[in-house]
């Protein structure tokens, strides 16, 4: 299944991936530092959003309380940006 995630406090504005049962697929940003965004995306690639969560939750990008990765890891959850 196909989902949006509009971000909170990120360069990046929106995430969009497929949801394959608890697998996570074709994770693209929208906005952001291009090369890392993608390097996230191949990195997570086919990983159960609980892993990606166990990776990335928390991760902050200089002085702000989330990042990229971060939204990520709450939108794989399901969680608000």
């Amino acid at each position: 299944m196909e989902e949006t995630f509009k971000t909170k406090g990120t360069c990046a504005t929106t995430i969009q991936f497929t949801r394959d049962g608890d697998f996570i697929r074709n994770i693209r940003f929208t906005g952001g530092c291009n090369g890392n965004l993608k390097a996230i995306a191949k990195l997570c690639e086919g990983m159960k959003a609980e892993d990606i969560a166990a990776k990335l939750l928390g991760n902050t990008c200089g002085g702000k309380p989330t990042s990229c990765a971060d939204q990520l890891a709450r939108a794989v959850l399901g969680k608000e940006a």
